[in-house]
């Protein structure tokens, strides 16, 4: 931030920033409403892999 105070970024970069913020937080709501869908976790209860 101090960085940012000495030298100012454009505002698209601004822009950037916080548009990449903004999709963190869509996603941290999405998950926190619906929940992690099972498919997507590295080891899915009730489903065992076998070879």
């Amino acid at each position: 931030m101090a960085r940012w105070a000495q030298n100012p970024p454009s505002k698209r970069q601004v822009r950037f920033f916080l548009a990449i913020v903004l999709i963190c937080l869509a996603i941290l709501a999405y998950e926190h409403l619906f929940g992690w869908p099972e498919a997507l976790s590295p080891d899915p209860r009730g489903r065992v892999w076998k070879p």
